[in-house]
């Protein structure tokens, strides 16, 4: 799986710069590829390859977001036998899609979102939400961007097959669970100059079980017209998690982002 998906890394690379000129003049979209190395704390404590794609599509009335992102590392330990073997350390998986609506003023609009996570090492095995809402932009400068969204969406969630939760006794672990939720987004961008950029992306998914909380703060610096190089550091907070675990899991990242 890891070699797949620096594969898969590679090809987005490879693809991006192979088909450049054609996507520049189809004004409507704009795509960006990342391929890096991230060292993680928490839940997991390794180093290893992560690989993210988005596409944003702009529309008359339309703006939507499409985004793919997959984390895998595979690490050789030594066993209790003393014999050397390949052990899974973690593996990550990510999709969502959002479709934003104008309205009559450009400062704000509807939206529509679904996303899945497979997350083999976190505290859900699985997650996936889908949730309308209102967005606001509440700050748009020519150097700055500060944008909000809020809603209601329902969210489904798989527990991890060795979870020790409880149900009045009886065992969660691989079971799943629906529930309504709250839903809520900070986007702001800051153009320090010709050459950096900042970026703060703050998202909260609050329900009865469980409230999850996400943040992204990353600098982006230009190294030419359509490549940058991205150092991020994102936390995701859960408020209940099985015994053993950690409720806070850190990701610092440095990753290579080709724009097209």
């Amino acid at each position: 799986m890891k070699v797949k998906l620096l594969s898969m890394c590679v090809c987005v690379a490879v693809m991006s710069n192979a088909y450049a000129e054609d996507i520049k003049s189809e004004q409507t979209w704009e795509v960006t590829s990342e391929v890096g190395a991230i060292i993680t704390s928490g839940n997991t404590e390794t180093t290893t390859l992560k690989g993210n794609l988005k596409a944003k599509h702009r529309l008359e009335n339309w703006h939507n977001e499409y985004k793919v992102s997959g984390i895998f590392k595979e690490d050789e330990i030594e066993n209790d036998d003393g014999n050397k073997v390949k052990e899974r350390t973690n593996e990550k998986y990510s999709l969502s899609m959002q479709g934003n609506y104008k309205l009559d003023s450009d400062s704000s609009h509807l939206f529509v979102l679904g996303s899945y996570v497979s997350d083999s090492f976190g505290a859900y095995r699985s997650e996936a939400v889908a949730s309308v809402g209102y967005g606001l932009r509440l700050l748009d400068r020519d150097d700055m961007e500060l944008s909000f969204e809020v809603g209601p969406g329902v969210k489904r969630f798989e527990y991890q097959d060795d979870s020790t939760e409880l149900d009045n006794g009886t065992p969660l672990a691989g079971t799943s669970e629906n529930e309504f939720i709250g839903v809520a987004k900070m986007d702001y961008s800051w153009q320090i100059s010709e050459n950096a950029k900042f970026t703060q992306l703050f998202s909260v998914e609050t329900g009865s079980t469980n409230t999850k909380s996400t943040s992204e703060s990353a600098l982006l610096t230009k190294i030419n017209g359509s490549l940058q190089m991205k150092v991020a550091y994102n936390i995701i907070n859960n408020s209940e998690v099985d015994d053993g675990k950690e409720s806070t899991d850190t990701e610092t990242s440095l990753t290579l982002v080709y724009s097209f």
